[in-house]
Order: C-alpha cells, then structure tokens, then sequence
C-alpha cells in the first residue's frame, strides 16, 4: 500500500480494508489533500481483489468536524468538477456519489463530532455504525447555507430534516441510529468491535455478487429521485452563498478568524465550542 500523509491504512481482518482520517490536530477536518487521499484510497481497494469492504473512521477525538474553513477549496480538488458558480456543492455531490457507485460496500464507523462536511462523508457510505454518543449535524446552516451534499429528507424523513435544517443542532448518536441515518448506535467501548463484525459478515459474500446487491438498492433510491433531487440541491447551497449573512460570516472568519466566527456562531445556542472544546 501506497504511503500516506494524511490517511493511515490497515487490514484488521482477512478481507478488510480499514481507512483512518488521520488529522486528529484539526479534528480530521477535510482540506483537499485529505479528501484526496480518502478517495485515492477507496479506489485502490475497490480494484484489490484481496479486498471486499472498506472501513471508513476517524482518529482522535471524532471522525470528522468538517470541512477545513481555513483552506481554499478551490484549489487541488481531488477529481475535475466543472468551475464556475456552485463548484464546491456539485464537487462535493460528485465525490458522494463516487463512493456510492463504488462496486464494494464502504462502512462509516463514527465517533465524536460527525459534523457539516464530516456528515455528508458518512452519509456517503453503505453502512453507517455510530457511537451512541457521537453528535452528528449541519451547524452551517445558521451562517452559510445548506448543506452542499443534501441527503437529510433522504435518509431521516421531511420533518426531521427540517427540524435539523431550521435549527442546525446536532443528533446523539443513539438518535441518529433512530431517526434512520445510520444503521445501529454502540458504547463508543463497542463500536470497533461491532464494525469489524459487521465488515467480516458483509465480507463473506463474493464481491461479484455484492456489487449488484448494493447497485439493486441504489437503483431503487435512483428511480425515487435521489441522485437527481440531491444535484438539485447544490444549486440551493450555490444560491445561499449570495445572501448577506453568509457574506458578513465569511468577512468575519477572515477578520477575526475561524474559532472566534465559530463560537459567536454558535453562542445563542449553547452549544459548539459554547458547550465544548472541540473544534466544529
């Protein structure tokens, strides 16, 4: 396996391919060269053929509180998506749907902060198994937009998506598991344990049948809309990029820096770095 500066990989069972977001200094936040290396990586084990399911987690504290706000994403996206206006929400939808059309199954193991972009990360994947008490949400949505990668109506239902949209707070992972974003929720003192069987029980069935066990349910999700209303939806994100607010948001970060505009963000929540020290 090819070096890494960003990822570290392992094969913790015959079969399994385990990928570790490893920044944990920046709370695994996604620059370019991070998302990068995930996909480069998710690619090289769809095409082993030693290899039948990948594990996607992260090390630290969380798997993942975003997308690095400090970087320009602009630059040295992983794959081409067409420039001009909402570059960034269609190149972020392409890459959830490079690893949705991947021919072998892609489990997210989440612990810690599972936020905005980190979100859209696991919402991405097949499976998705949670500590039960990890905090998953969109809090973006009270300073800059939409989500770029709109999956919650998809995965959790109208209300409750709009009840995560209006407010941006964020879902225990036991909440998660039963609102319908993520498969099952665990003691974070279980969770690799049950991931890892999990992965060797989808192992054991022949990658050659399992790439249409996953394609016959994506079909299905194809025929009801996803794919097309999820497209759709980079052009809401693209829109709220223009509202004053997410203007006066981005001028704070870059007059007063990214923790400060984070915490006066979530201030009259309670919640964020008001609640926490983790970065968000």
């Amino acid at each position: 396996m090819s070096d890494y500066r960003y990822i570290i990989l392992d094969e913790p069972a015959e079969r399994i391919r385990r990928i570790t977001l490893n920044r944990p200094e920046k709370r695994n936040a996604l620059s370019n060269g991070l998302r990068s290396e995930i996909f480069a990586a998710l690619q090289a084990a769809d095409i082993d053929d030693s290899i039948s399911v990948t594990i996607l987690r992260g090390a630290g504290p969380c798997f993942s509180a975003g997308y690095d706000l400090g970087s320009d994403t602009r630059q040295n996206q992983p794959f081409y998506t067409a420039p001009g206006l909402g570059n960034w929400p269609r190149h972020v939808v392409d890459g959830g749907f490079l690893i949705w059309d991947l021919a072998k199954p892609v489990i997210a193991q989440v612990h810690g902060h599972c936020l905005a972009g980190g979100s859209e990360l696991a919402a991405s994947c097949d499976l998705v198994y949670v500590a039960d008490d990890a905090k998953i949400g969109y809090p973006a949505v009270r300073s800059i937009s939409p989500p770029d990668n709109q999956f919650y109506p998809w995965v959790v239902g109208m209300r409750k998506a709009m009840e995560l949209m209006l407010t941006g707070d964020t879902m225990s992972g036991a909440e998660a598991a039963a609102q319908g974003f993520a498969n099952k929720s665990f003691p974070l003192d279980r969770l690799e344990a049950s991931v890892l069987d999990m992965a060797s029980r989808v192992a054991k069935i022949p990658s050659d049948l399992q790439q249409i066990n996953k394609r016959a349910v994506h079909r299905q999700m194809d025929a009801m809309g996803m794919r097309q209303g999820i497209r759709a939806g980079t052009e809401m994100q693209a829109l709220a990029m223009a509202t004053e607010t997410t203007k006066a948001f981005i001028a704070q970060i870059q007059g007063k820096g990214l923790t400060t505009a984070l915490t006066d963000r979530d201030s009259g929540f309670g919640d964020g770095r008001t609640a926490t020290t983790p970065a968000e």
